[in-house]
């Protein structure tokens, strides 16, 4: 298994966030979901893609640590690694 890295998880982070609405000139490790429009769909959707291609699950009581598109990359590689 190939290792997962912070670069990799944050390029599928932002394209699924993308695909969700938000802009892509908009989207970095810095933003609020809440910025971007994102909502508990929009995560619900983005866990489905982390465990298809990383095998994370991200929980529902993940959502309140959730603030930032870092805070997402950085619980992917966290919990893949």
């Amino acid at each position: 298994m190939s290792t997962i890295t912070a670069s990799d998880v944050e390029t599928t982070v932002s394209e699924a966030l993308e695909s969700f609405g938000a802009e892509a000139a908009d989207i970095n490790r810095e933003a609020t979901l809440e910025s971007l429009d994102i909502d508990s769909l929009d995560l619900a959707e983005l866990s489905q893609i982390a465990e298809e291609k990383y095998g994370v699950a991200l929980k529902s009581t993940d959502a309140e640590r959730l603030k930032t598109v870092g805070d997402c990359v950085e619980l992917i590689v966290e919990r893949a690694g």
